[in-house]
């Protein structure tokens, strides 16, 4: 949805914007070529593939900034460089398909590769680690929060059997161990919600998206547009709840009157999904909603 998400920024010629999941740097690419060169864009990655991406494509502008850090720094680094207000910001939440293809990274149950998962590949705990040193309990609590998997627990119990006779070290190791307790007409959803759930744990996903967005708050001019993409129910809550109330827990407050006190305003009510076409041609589209708000 990149038409969408660029009119979703509004973008200004002269504006200061932040792409804070570079990925594979489409996005930031795009909202370059909107910006003159009073403009500039700050891009935020942590994976070291981005920052190759970054320096291969944005060679020589001047307006462009690449920050080698996870986005939950953003006020941090928006105080490093001086900048007291943005006027847009985007985030394309989850995994990327760059991650998903490399073998290599872990992510896909689909590829036999080491169990890493981390986005930040110099540092932190991989999937691997955590399967190792997790109680049960706490295997379950990630499967099910993170996963929404009914049979989390049954789950956790193989895992912590499997590895007292030989580590869980790989995607297929992981995919042997859980099959079984799987219904073979719901197995690639379900396999495909365990690794989203170690995936999330080993990064600290929703606890950095909720100091992102907080952050985003504080940054964003008045009148400055956020514009968030998400991929499934538990990132989609999060901005929602922050959109409403500037909440990460969706607390209401109001003021003497009853009326809603509340940073930004929703641009739309509903999110928006995928044209039919764009779900066609791209799968991953299928489970995106785009959700857009301004700065009061």
């Amino acid at each position: 949805m990149l038409d969408e998400c660029l009119d979703g920024l509004a973008i200004r010629p002269d504006g200061v914007y932040v792409d804070v999941t570079f990925g594979g740097g489409g996005h930031s690419s795009a909202i370059l070529s909107k910006l003159s060169g009073k403009g500039h864009l700050y891009s935020f990655d942590q994976d070291p593939d981005a920052e190759q991406n970054a320096f291969g494509n944005t060679e020589g502008k001047k307006n462009f900034t690449f920050v080698r850090s996870n986005f939950r720094f953003l006020k941090n680094w928006m105080r490093y460089y001086g900048v007291k207000q943005v006027d847009g910001l985007l985030a394309d939440l989850g995994v990327s398909s760059h991650h998903l293809d490399d073998a290599s990274r872990g992510f896909a149950f689909r590829l036999d590769a080491p169990l890493d998962m981390r986005m930040n590949t110099r540092a932190g705990m991989t999937a691997a680690d955590l399967l190792a040193t997790y109680s049960e309990e706490d295997i379950a609590r990630v499967l099910s929060l993170y996963g929404e998997l009914k049979q989390a627990r049954r789950m956790a119990q193989a895992l912590v059997k499997a590895r007292q006779q030989n580590p869980v070290a790989t995607t297929g190791d992981l995919q042997r161990i859980l099959t079984p307790m799987i219904d073979p007409r719901a197995q690639k959803k379900e396999l495909a919600q365990a690794f989203q759930a170690l995936r999330i744990e080993v990064n600290h996903e929703m606890q950095a998206l909720e100091e992102m967005l907080m952050g985003a708050i504080d940054c964003l001019a008045p009148g400055g547009r956020l514009v968030v993409m998400t991929y499934h129910s538990l990132e989609d809550r999060i901005v929602k709840n922050v959109i409403r109330s500037g909440h990460t827990d969706g607390k209401i407050e109001q003021d003497f009157y009853g009326r809603l006190i509340a940073p930004l305003k929703a641009v739309n009510n509903k999110p928006i999904i995928a044209s039919d076409d764009e779900q066609e041609s791209n799968p991953r589209s299928r489970s995106a909603k785009l959700r857009i708000a301004t700065k009061l």
